[in-house]
Order: C-alpha cells, then sequence, then structure tokens
C-alpha cells in the first residue's frame, strides 16, 4: 500500500484496530509538521496566548508556523516548554484518576527531556513532590535543566535504572511510565524512524517494557495510580501490555471520559478489556500516542521513612541566604560539599529516604555557595518560584537578552552595582554582577545559545 511505511506495520493497524489505511498513510505523505507548546503558569507571559488551545490541556498551544525558539528569551525563561500535543493529554488523565489536592508523591520514571515532567510539576499542589528519573546518564543534564526552567521547589531528579527502586518498598502514589518503545508513532514528525521499525525491534521493546514495569510495580502503593504510555502503534507494546499488567499484577483498568470531536480512539485490550487511547495523526491534531491508566488494588510492604534527622547549616550561612529567598516560604536549607540547596522542610524525611537509596542529581533549588559575607548565586535560584523578589533586577531589551545568553560582550548603562538578575519582560535568566563599568556573566556556559547568527 506504501512503498514508505512498511506493509507488514499497516497491516497490523488494520487488522486489529480496523484505522482507515488510505487516510493514515496519506497523513504521513502530506510532510505536515505541527509545532504545540505549554504555557507555564508558574511564569505567566504573553507568549503564545492567542494561538489555539489543545482541547485536552488548558495550558497547550498549536502554533501557526514554527518560530526560532532559541532566539526567545521567554524560552530560556522557563515561560514555556515545546511538547508534542497528543503526550499534553497525561495532564487531563492525571485529573481523572488522581486527587490532585491531595499530597502526592510522584515518579516520572522515563523522565527526559523533561515534557511530562514539567506538566506533572504544573498540576501537583506545594505539599507534594516529584521524582523525575533517568535511565541514561547523558540525558540527565537536559532534564535537570527543563526542570530549573520550570521554577518550582518540590522537584528531585535521580538517574537509576527501574530496578532500584525495589529498594523503597510501596512509596509512590502515582508512577508514570513513559516507556521506551518502537516509536512508530513518530513515524510522520521523524521520518528516518521507519528505517528502525521492524517486527523483531517491536517484540524486543515489547520484552523491554514489561521489565521496566514488573520492576518498578513494587514502588506503587496499594490504591496508587499507574499511567502507562508509548509513542508506538503496535499492539504488542500497547493493549497486549495492559493484559501483562492485569495478568501478573494486581491491577484494575480506569477509563478516561473523552470528547468525540477530539478525534481520539478509545481501546480495549483482547483479555482484560482494559481500556486505552490512541492518538492517530488522520484523525487527531498531534502524533501518533498510546495512554493508559490501572489502579493498584494489591498489598505491597509499605515504606518505612524515619523521622527527618534534622541537619542545620552554621547560622553565619543561614543568615546570609535568607536574605535571598522569599521569606513567607517554610524552607529547609541544606549543605552539599561547599554548596547550599533548598527544599520545602515537610519533604526532609523524604529526600533522606531517597538519598539513602537512590543516586540523586538534583534536590529541590541549588542556591550557591557562601563565600565571606556574600552568596554566590546558583543558575537555579535565578529561575525558581523561590527567589525574594527585592533581588536587584536590571531589565534588558530582547537584544540584550540574546547578547547575555550567548555570554557576548554586553555594556549597559546602569546605576546597580553587585549581583543582579538580568530579567527580559520581567522573567528571570541568570545573574551577573555589575562592577561600574564592566560586567561579568554568570549564565551558565553549558547552555549558552551556540548559534553565532541568532541576533
Amino acid at each position: 500500500m506504501s512503498n514508505k511505511l512498511p506493509s507488514a506495520f499497516i497491516r497490523s493497524l488494520i487488522q486489529n484496530y480496523n484505522i482507515e489505511g488510505e487516510e493514515f498513510i496519506k497523513s504521513h505523505e502530506s510532510g505536515e509538521q505541527l509545532t504545540s507548546i505549554r504555557l507555564n503558569n508558574f511564569k505567566p507571559s504573553s507568549a503564545f496566548q492567542e494561538q489555539k488551545e489543545i482541547p485536552w490541556c488548558p495550558a497547550g498551544r498549536y502554533l501557526n508556523e514554527r518560530p526560532s525558539f532559541t532566539a526567545d528569551p521567554l524560552f530560556h525563561a522557563g515561560c514555556y516548554y515545546v511538547q508534542e500535543a497528543s503526550s499534553m493529554f497525561l495532564e487531563h488523565v492525571l485529573k481523572h484518576t488522581t486527587d490532585l489536592n491531595a499530597s502526592n508523591k510522584v515518579l516520572d520514571l522515563c523522565a527526559a527531556p523533561g515534557g511530562k515532567s514539567t506538566l506533572i510539576s504544573s498540576l501537583i499542589n506545594e505539599d507534594s513532590f516529584l521524582l523525575s528519573n533517568e535511565i541514561i546518564k547523558t540525558r540527565v543534564p537536559v532534564l535537570t535543566d527543563n526542570l530549573t526552567k520550570w521554577g518550582p521547589v518540590n522537584t528531585f531528579v535521580s538517574n537509576n535504572d527501574p530496578r532500584d527502586f525495589k529498594r523503597l518498598g510501596a512509596y509512590f502514589d502515582i508512577v508514570v511510565v513513559d516507556a521506551p518503545c518502537s516509536g512508530s508513532g513518530m513515524f510522520r514528525k521523524d521520518p528516518d524512524a521507519i528505517n528502525e521499525w521492524s517486527e523483531s525491534a517491536v517484540l524486543l521493546c515489547s520484552q523491554r517494557q514489561q521489565r521496566i514495569l514488573a520492576d518498578i510495580y513494587p514502588a506503587l502503593l496499594q490504591s496508587g495510580t499507574l499511567i502507562y504510555s508509548t509513542c508506538s502503534y503496535s499492539k504488542q507494546e500497547n493493549e497486549d501490555i495492559s493484559d501483562w499488567l492485569c495478568d501478573s499484577f494486581g491491577l484494575s483498568s480506569i477509563q478516561i471520559p473523552i470528547e468525540m470531536e477530539w478525534g481520539i480512539e478509545e481501546t480495549l485490550s483482547a483479555k482484560h478489556k482494559c481500556y486505552g487511547y490512541r492518538f492517530y495523526p488522520h484523525k487527531v491534531k498531534g502524533e501518533g500516542f498510546f495512554i493508559a491508566a490501572f489502579r493498584k488494588t494489591g498489598p505491597s510492604p509499605e515504606a518505612q521513612i524515619k523521622r527527618a534527622k534534622e541537619t542545620r547549616i552554621n547560622q553565619h550561612s543561614e543568615s546570609i541566604i535568607r536574605n535571598w529567598l522569599k521569606p513567607e516560604l517554610d524552607l529547609r536549607i541544606l549543605g552539599l560539599q561547599d554548596d547550599f540547596f533548598a527544599i520545602n522542610k515537610e519533604h526532609e524525611a523524604d529526600l533522606q529516604y531517597l538519598q539513602s537509596n537512590l543516586y540523586l542529581k538534583k534536590s529541590g533549588v541549588r542556591l550557591g555557595k557562601v563565600m565571606g559575607k556574600d552568596l554566590v548565586p546558583n543558575h537555579e535560584l535565578a529561575l525558581s518560584l523561590i527567589l525574594n523578589g527585592s533581588v536587584q533586577r536590571i531589565e534588558v531589551t530582547r537584544e540584550q537578552a540574546i547578547s547575555y545568553l550567548k555570554r557576548d560582550e554586553l555594556k549597559l548603562e546602569t546605576n546597580v552595582m553587585g549581583w543582579a538578575l538580568f530579567c527580559y519582560q520581567g522573567h528571570p535568566l541568570g545573574w551577573a554582577k555589575m562592577l561600574g563599568n564592566r560586567m561579568n556573566n554568570y549564565f551558565p556556559k553549558e547552555i549558552r545559545i551556540m548559534n553565532q547568527s541568532i541576533t
């Protein structure tokens, strides 16, 4: 039927799900590329407010064309995240499976680059916390950077294999597993992925998904929510996994309400009639996606979390740091070698428990180092939601912001002396130290704009 899409792949979709084969193929041959973003409600801005809203995600927007995000200071400030529209359906699933007003411990198991983690961060309350885990070490920095830009303090990042979470016992109220998959849902967006697809690759992915889910299942609390998703169309990676979960563990399927005009297909697995939700590009304004939700009904040994061992930094350092933080927040300031970071006070016991069992890469907000009578502030503090509003700020134009983000030489006429927060349209970009006739740019070198053609 098509020289482009594998015939076995198309045949399986028609046989298993009776899809409209010709329309499905045309949607891939059209060359249409969709661009969507999700606004950060913690950092309201003028960015894309008037664009068309994604129906299952109120903060999501379809863009008429793809701009240069790298050339937009608001992107670097964390005012929005570039995310595929179909995957934003996670918000709708969370709202219909979980009490988001409760205090929840949430795990995003396969989290990089951070789309689903920033979405979860937007939905949970301050008493909850999110642990974003990435298995592949080289992908952890981009995950950490994206969560830093998003701003909240109640986020941790870990770099662990799923089997490591067994050490926690039943601990999380919500576990999100966006599993590694054969990637057929991305064929339109990434045509090169077609050449990598095979039936054997699908089988291998299915086996890997089962291992990941088996490893993480003990870490889910009884009555907790498991949300499983892939960017694959293959039955073996989706509905068959749902049946396998019900065969292997004490899980029950959760039906999610959907609107007919959204074009999302509700499916039932063959054996246990588990609900699943499929996104096809000829029916939905988005790429290929599958998601299913489950409730854990079987018991598990619950995690035994000890009362936090209260750790105090020296009074001199704490008094200096407190001046940089919003006074109304109940934060715990902790030391890490010669650095300091802040978490919500009620999460200290959880942090100690996680540190004793996992390899954490980020905990709350990194604040900086105390040098004499001053704090050398960290970039995380600049983009966080805990920074004191009294900190010196310098508002810059777009051109000045781009120069700052490139770490180019930048001369400003200002009376500000000492540490200052560079801001664009009121949104922090990072730190600089003003020294009279010159400035030291403290924007991190590893995330600076490298493309010198951007002006």
